[in-house]
């Protein structure tokens, strides 16, 4: 009987349009299309092993990929080699890129995941938001600002680009090989945000508590 007078306090502090989570399902139904999964590789099942150990799960843009694994193979290098490998972009920056990419382009599974890893990143969870939302509201460096106005425009416009942007990229203290690294991560995200998209891609729920 003690616990009823707990239970209405719980009922009433709830939102009267209080609802189900709307991830809800995010974790099984990964896209919108019925792909049946091929038996992974032994390099493959054992990167999935890997992100179960670092992460706690595998991303569930891998399981969307596993339906091929050729695919799924050429998903995990490119990624691999444009995000985690030496660069003269930060892990932070390269972040920062996909998030600003990704907000340009409305991609709702690349803005929970990758907004996630830059509140990770920079033990920041507003920069995170100010990202997702608008990056021009944010305050960033001079660098930083320099390298998402460019990726943004190559994302837009990427007609417009031209010398002017690289001179202005460089004033900010890149140099050749950043600049192109950060043209191969912003093209590298308009592209897995048009097949996340397509597919109605959707996130592991558990990153949207991740970092707050």
């Amino acid at each position: 009987m003690a616990k009823e007078p707990k239970r209405k306090a719980a009922a009433a502090a709830r939102p009267a349009d209080a609802r189900p989570s709307a991830a809800a399902g995010d974790d099984t139904a990964i896209t919108a299309l019925s792909l049946k999964p091929v038996p992974l590789t032994p390099e493959m099942a054992a990167y999935f092993a890997k992100c179960e150990e670092k992460l706690g799960f595998v991303p569930n843009v891998l399981t969307a990929y596993a339906f091929d694994s050729a695919k799924l193979a050429a998903f995990v290098a490119m990624y691999n080699d444009l995000m985690l490998a030496p660069s003269g972009l930060s892990k932070l920056e390269r972040e920062m890129i996909a998030v600003a990419v990704s907000a340009q382009n409305r991609c709702y599974y690349c803005l929970v995941a990758h907004g996630a890893a830059v509140r990770q990143l920079s033990g920041d969870p507003v920069l995170g938001e100010l990202m997702v939302m608008n990056y021009r509201a944010a305050r960033l460096s001079a660098r930083e600002r320099a390298m998402l106005d460019f990726a943004v425009k190559l994302t837009a416009e990427p007609w417009r680009v031209e010398e002017a942007d690289r001179a202005a990229l460089r004033r900010a203290g890149f140099s050749d090989r950043d600049i192109w690294d950060i043209a191969a991560v912003a093209g590298f995200f308009n592209m897995t945000n048009r097949v996340a998209s397509a597919t109605d891609m959707r996130p592991n729920s558990v990153y949207h508590a991740q970092a707050r």
